[in-house]
């Protein structure tokens, strides 16, 4: 019994030592986590790559409101032009998209008030010509009476009943006078069309712009609408042209019923839209919507934007960032900084002057080019700006060499 417990305990201290060989290339991957999480990059080649090293900066992080929004027109800034009379158009001169100046014909019609203004113009000028003949007249039969009554051979009588015919004559000339002025400034300042012309029209010609009324721009702007063809027959009821200036325009955000006690007219907002990505337009609240959306719960909030430069466009979708306050100072970094990794967003953090640590991190909100990091970096710490993508390859490289 003796010897064949010995062989059992040989055989099992043999057992017990076989899995060493076996469990030392299972320790060897442990340093690679440690290692996988690094790139180098050496200085000639971080400057020949133009990789540019910033300082994580910490920064107070307005409190912003962030609501979906539509660019619309500035209404203070909009004209609905219509015709001053009934008439038929003759002629369109202007289409959307057309930059107008102010006074200029967008369209000329024809209209019988143009001749029935002439006749009244006509009529009262003949009357200005009557009264005044009666005036020159009255003078001469007052001035006649005086010398008679000088004379003493004419009553007193006579020459007071010359001189109240003097007066009703002047009285007479200062009626004819305002009509004529009147029916002039119908013609040319209402209508629009010159004292003269219609003498020589024959019926079936085309008309002459002389007697056709032109529909003016009030103001310099783009032409946004025309509702108009020639031949068609318009009321001063209708608008037939739609006019902006497009220098400034109107975003109007819809903002969360909760948030309505946060905002105030003025207060600064940045708009963007898909047009013009990673670039903002400054404005401010004009004005709080009186009322609630029943079924979005939202309010209304007018947003002035500048626009000189015509970059934003009516209907144009938008997002507004309402800046309502000052929250805890929060970490920021350059935009082009945060690069994406498998879906992971990362920093390269700078440990020694060629070494990178690959740093997952979470972002928050962006400001004037900069981007929030909510975790993963403490400000002080220098990270990859400029440049940064060339670290990322160089780190995927790394990491498909090493599978």
């Amino acid at each position: 019994m003796k010897p064949f417990l010995l062989c059992a305990a040989v055989l099992l201290a043999a057992c017990s030592k076989a899995p060493e060989p076996a469990s030392a290339p299972a320790r060897e991957p442990a340093a690679a986590p440690a290692a996988a999480n690094r790139v180098t990059l050496d200085a000639a080649a971080q400057k020949a790559s133009g990789v540019a090293i910033e300082v994580a900066a910490q920064r107070a992080l307005p409190e912003t409101i962030r609501a979906s929004a539509r660019i619309t027109n500035d209404e203070n800034q909009t004209w609905r032009v219509g015709a001053v009379t009934d008439g038929r158009v003759i002629r369109v001169l202007a289409a959307p998209g057309d930059f107008v100046k102010a006074g200029q014909p967008l369209a000329r019609i024809h209209g019988h008030d143009v001749h029935d203004s002439r006749a009244l113009y006509r009529n009262a000028q003949t009357e200005l010509m009557r009264a005044t003949a009666n005036v020159q007249y009255s003078a001469k039969a007052r001035d006649r009476a005086r010398r008679l009554y000088d004379m003493k051979a004419g009553s007193l009588e006579q020459l007071e009943h010359a001189e109240a015919e003097l007066r009703n004559s002047e009285a007479s000339l200062a009626t004819a006078r305002v009509e004529v002025e009147r029916t002039r400034l119908h013609l040319v300042e209402f209508l629009g069309v010159p004292e003269g012309g219609g003498h020589d029209h024959q019926p079936g010609a085309e008309s002459d712009d002389a007697d056709l009324i032109p529909i003016r721009s009030p103001a310099a702007g783009v032409v946004i609408a025309r509702n108009i063809t020639p031949g068609a027959v318009v009321t001063p009821s209708t608008d037939l042209f739609v006019l902006t200036n497009l220098s400034s325009v109107w975003a109007i955000a819809e903002v969360n019923e909760e948030s309505l006690p946060k905002l105030a007219p003025g207060m600064p907002v940045r708009v963007s839209v898909q047009a013009w990505p990673g670039q903002s337009f400054p404005g401010r609240i004009g004005r709080l919507g009186e009322a609630l959306d029943p079924s979005t719960r939202t309010v209304k909030v007018r947003v002035d934007l500048p626009n000189r430069a015509g970059r934003l466009k009516p209907e144009m979708y938008a997002t507004a960032e309402i800046q309502v306050g000052a929250s805890q100072p929060a970490v920021f970094v350059p935009e082009q900084a945060v690069q994406e990794v498998r879906g992971q967003k990362v920093v390269f953090v700078q440990t020694a002057p060629s070494a990178f640590e690959v740093r997952p991190v979470d972002t928050g909100q962006s400001l004037d080019g900069a981007v929030e990091i909510t975790r993963g970096l403490r400000s002080g710490e220098r990270v990859a700006a400029h440049g940064a993508f060339v670290l990322k390859s160089e780190y995927l490289k790394a990491a498909l060499s090493g599978e």
